[in-house]
């Protein structure tokens, strides 16, 4: 795995202090362990999103945690992709579902972003918790699935990370999809898990405690003070998605949302948002300005 080491400034990548799996599965545990600031998809304005080198870009810009989405390939493999389709972020076309892992390793996953990324493959799981691992990057592991596979692949995905997540580091499971959660529980109780929402219900709390989830996640557009402040105030870390300029990531924190997801999280930092390291403003995204909240699908 190329690029890894110390970064050129010389600095070590920032490790959490070691936690049992279990630990986490309490919100307040968990609470303490999230950054105010997560690098969304890698870091998906500054290197193609769901890709190593995305990854990579994130550590760069001194991302404590990344967040991205894995889903089955039709062989049963867990890759790197948000879209059912690969037709958007590779040279290919088609449903992953309906496509083998040694098809979808053939595509270029990375040229559609900028000459610099060509080359970069659609990389699997495994792959992506070795480079982590290495690292030194916590991760919030999204789950997609077609209809249908949703148990499947949270069964799939809490195994995998039972065997591979390096123990030092924390790991959260997040979807929308409830049955997915499920499934992810019974296989692997001890992996924290999250629910993902557009817009909150007004029966979150009771969805999260079905699911035994530490976390809710939830599109920022939809967030208002007071269900912040609800849903802090019965003990849960939120997470808010997609937030890509400072003074919103400020106005979410101030309600006291726990942390922001960000295509742009070192242009958080530099503006001083949470607990991101100073300095990552050094490297420009492509393109130079952030993109609009949420514009990376």
């Amino acid at each position: 795995m190329g690029g890894l080491g110390a970064r050129s400034d010389g600095a070590m990548p920032r490790r959490e202090a070691p936690l049992r799996g279990e630990e986490l599965t309490s919100p307040a545990r968990l609470a303490m362990v999230l950054p105010s600031v997560i690098g969304h998809r890698g870091a998906a304005a500054c290197a193609p999103e769901n890709t190593l080198a995305g990854l990579r870009k994130a550590w760069e810009l001194r991302c404590r945690w990344v967040e991205f989405d894995v889903q089955l390939t039709m062989d049963k493999h867990l890759i790197l992709l948000h879209d059912d389709r690969i037709d958007r972020t590779t040279d290919g076309r088609g449903s992953a579902a309906a496509l083998p892992l040694a098809a979808l390793r053939s595509y270029d996953a990375g040229a559609w972003y900028g000459p610099g990324f060509k080359g970069e493959r659609i990389p699997t799981l495994a792959d992506a918790v070795a480079l982590l691992g290495a690292i030194g990057v916590g991760a919030n592991v999204e789950l997609k699935a077609v209809r249908g596979r949703e148990a499947e692949t949270g069964v799939a995905a809490a195994a995998m990370l039972c065997r591979l997540w390096p123990s030092h580091l924390p790991v959260l499971i997040s979807s929308f999809h409830q049955g997915a959660l499920a499934a992810a529980r019974a296989r692997a109780p001890e992996i924290a898990r999250g629910i993902l929402f557009h817009a909150v219900p007004k029966n979150w709390r009771a969805v999260a405690e079905s699911l035994g989830c530490a976390a809710i996640h939830a599109d920022h557009r939809r967030l208002r003070r007071a269900i912040v402040a609800e849903i802090r105030g019965f003990g849960y870390p939120l997470l808010a998605y997609t937030v890509n300029y400072p003074a919103r990531a400020h106005t979410l924190l101030g309600w006291g949302v726990t942390s922001v997801f960000s295509d742009v999280p070192h242009i958080l930092a530099a503006a001083g948002v949470g607990n991101a390291a100073a300095g990552a403003a050094a490297d420009k995204p492509n393109p130079a300005e952030p993109p609009p909240q949420g514009a990376v699908r």
